[in-house]
Parts: C-alpha cells; structure tokens; sequence
C-alpha cells in the first residue's frame, strides 16, 4: 500500500509493522484539504487486518475532547472560567494544602484561594502525578490516593467508584500545590468530568454525546460501546521499555470496553476511531467550524502556563507548554520554525497534533505504549512535516 499524500512516513511505519515493534496502526494526514486515512498491519499479531474503522482506546486523547466540552458549557453560561468549583462540587471548599508534597497528610496549611473551573483546565487546581524523580514515588498524599482506589495516574485497570463516591474520597486528601500555581498532570480531568456532569446534570457521556459527538459525526466515540463492536479492539501492547520484547497486556481486555465504567474518565476514559478522531481535530483547526467560538479554541490551543510553572511542569510536557486539555508548542523546534502546534499523546500508543501555520493535521492510533516512548510517534510527528 502507498500513501500518496507522504510516502516516507507510510513507508516507515510500514516498517515498523515489519519489524514486529507494533502489529498494526491507523494514521491520518490532513494537508489542507487533502486527507488521507491508512490502515497497515494488523489489529494483533498474527490477527485479523487493522481496519480505516478500528476503535482505539485513546487513553489522554480524551483530555482535549473534555476541555472543549467544558467551553461549550461556558459559552451557554452554565460555567464561567474564573468561578470556584466549590459551587457545584462542595466538597472541594476550604481546602488544605501540604507544607511540603511529600510530607504527612495533617502537615499541612490553608489554601490561598478556591479551585477555579479554568485550574482544572490547566492542570493547575494544586493536585496531579509527580513525575520527578519517578513517576510515583512513595509520598503519603500518593499513597493515601492508592488506598482510596482513586486511580489518579494510570488508565488501567480503572477506578471502581462512582463519580458521587469519587469526589468525596478525593476530598479527603490534602492537596500538592496552592491552587494555580504548578502544572501537574491528569488530576484536572478526572475532577472536571464529575464537575461537568453535575453542572449539566447528565451523566459525561450524555453530556459530551449531546454536544460534541452528535454535531460532529463521531458516532464511534464513548466511554464503552456495544458487544457486537468490540471485534473492532485491537489487543493492547507494551514492554519494559529495557529492549525486551513488546508483550500483549493482561489489563484493558476489549470486553472490558462493552459495559458502562463505575467512573468515566475525562482524563483517558474514551474509545475512538481514526475518522472521530480527525473531525474533532478538524472542528478546532476550522475555528470552532460553528459549534465553538473562536475565543473558545484560542484559549484551548494557547499556552496558559507562565515561565516558572513550564520550568517545573518536568518530562511530561517536554519545553512545551499547555492550554486547555492540549500541549502547544511555545518556540521554535526541529519541526518548525513558527510555535503553535498543538496536541496530545495518549499512553496506549496514540498522537494527535494539528499545527495551524502549516495547515496539518496528524493522528497516529496504536495500542502499542513502545510507540510513544521508543522513537515511533517522534518520527511519526518528524515525517509529516516531509512531505
């Protein structure tokens, strides 16, 4: 198969399918109005072919998908951006902040000020992963999470509370941070999807059904789907990341996928598919295409972090910094000359950024965590600028 739009980058993926680092992807290339969607490989090894329609788990993909449903509910004036959270998720007023993060959970003082809805948005409510010098290491507050069975970091194996249940564990911890004052990852969301569907008063799913799936086409987008679709999962890969062999996973089996979750996930809880994926990408890079306002998608694709908070926000973003529920690129770099692309990584193996100078959109679906972190999604974001 040969991709007409940039045979380079078809013929290395296709050859990163060869080598058995990933059984098969699903990418998608938009130059303006030419758009390609190729399909290589298969959806295991050894398997049946990857589809165009294939249904991916895009783990931190759904992030984006979260913080533009969150604008359309500030566009209808059912949120504002600067309002305390504290007015429909009470149980996060009068917060307590640790004196330091990896001191006692009781060592702790006041917050300064409430949790704002836009905090949540940028990763900057004052709680999230710690990524340096590891990824967890053994602080009380991360400990205390475990226990609670919040699930605050990984996307697999998921929470078993109910959002109601969620929230009022999570009050219970102190947080990291003084609210809106360091970046730190993934907590925003999860908080952002119970504060959505309070404030809507419909579960997530209905709500980002109603107001982004429906309008947009993306009738192959959810936080689970019927049994007769989850033929359409590929098996979920990964490896040690030490040179070992990539390993299908024991977590995240497809029928896991065909019942509704305890607690979806605004952080990385959605199924999606290649063409889904594009038409929300689409919607942004047409300045809201009718459905946003243009205001709304220049603040989700603008940096939003000052200078101190990129410096600490560590590996995670890279020197990139953050918008609402995306990362943009705020300097020049190896790809382009003019900073704003803007766009994500999700753990099982997916990419998507859209860079408005260039007029390019690329998404790249695996189920192969090597993908991100082996060199694939690098010279994946490398070629499509080679055109």
């Amino acid at each position: 198969m040969t991709n007409p739009l940039n045979p380079a980058l078809n013929d290395a993926m296709a050859g990163r399918v060869a080598r058995g680092e990933l059984p098969g992807l699903v990418t998608v290339l938009a130059y303006g109005d030419d758009v390609e969607v190729t399909a290589l490989g298969e959806l295991s090894f050894g398997g049946t072919p990857m589809r165009r329609d294939t249904i991916f788990r895009i783990a931190s993909l759904t992030k984006p998908v979260l913080a533009a449903a969150t604008m359309l509910l500030v566009e209808d004036g059912t949120l504002a951006l600067d309002e305390p959270v504290d007015r429909v998720l009470p149980e996060l007023a009068d917060r307590q902040v640790l004196r330091t993060v990896d001191g006692a959970l009781d060592d702790t003082v006041p917050a300064e000020r409430p949790i704002t809805v836009e905090d949540l948005l940028t990763f900057r409510l004052g709680h999230g992963m710690i990524t340096e010098p590891s990824f967890q290491p053994a602080y009380p507050v991360i400990t205390a999470a475990r226990e609670k069975q919040l699930v605050l970091d990984v996307p697999d194996p998921r929470t078993p509370l109910d959002p109601d249940e969620w929230i009022r564990r999570f009050s219970e911890l102190p947080l990291m941070d003084q609210p809106g004052t360091r970046w730190r990852y993934n907590t925003g969301t999860l908080v952002l999807g119970v504060l959505l569907a309070r404030a809507a008063e419909k579960p997530l799913e209905e709500v980002l059904a109603e107001r982004l799936f429906r309008p947009l086409g993306m009738s192959d987008t959810g936080f689970w789907l019927p049994a007769e679709k989850a033929d359409r999962i590929p098996a979920y890969y990964m490896s040690d990341l030490q040179g070992g062999p990539v390993q299908e996973s024991p977590s995240s089996p497809a029928i896991e996928w065909t019942r509704p979750p305890a607690f979806p996930s605004g952080s990385s809880g959605l199924l999606s598919t290649a063409d889904d994926c594009l038409a929300f990408a689409q919607m942004l890079r047409r300045d809201g295409d009718g459905l946003l306002s243009s205001d709304s998608v220049r603040r989700m694709t603008s940096n939003q972090l000052t200078g101190e908070q990129l410096g600490s926000a560590g590996m995670l973003l890279g020197g990139r910094g953050w918008g609402y529920g995306m990362s943009v690129t705020v300097a020049a770099d190896d790809f382009t000359d003019v900073p704003g692309r803007y766009g994500w990584e999700g753990g099982y193996g997916t990419v998507w950024f859209t860079d408005p100078h260039r007029d390019l959109i690329a998404i790249a679906l695996t189920q192969v965590s090597d993908f991100l972190f082996t060199g694939g999604a690098a010279e994946f974001t490398r070629l499509a600028y080679a055109r």
